[in-house]
């Protein structure tokens, strides 16, 4: 009986184990938490990024319309 408790507190395998457990569940927490802070960033960034290239593109069209009408004339 003895010699298992002293193998059992020279193991530290599980120890180990549990330790690095721990580690990859706070680098999870904190990847998660970076990951939600910026997504609403990079939601407005792209957002307005798609909002000014729709804006380019009605121009582009009205433009295009207004200068195949004054050509038709000619």
């Amino acid at each position: 009986m003895f010699k298992f408790l002293r193998n059992l507190n020279k193991d530290k395998k599980g120890a180990t184990a549990i330790e690095y457990g721990l580690i990859a569940a706070l680098v999870a927490v904190a990847a998660i938490g970076a990951m939600t802070a910026l997504g609403g960033s990079l939601q407005n960034i792209f957002g307005e990024a798609s909002t000014q290239l729709g804006s380019a593109q009605t121009a582009a069209q009205t433009d295009a319309a207004d200068t195949s009408g004054s050509n038709a004339g000619n």
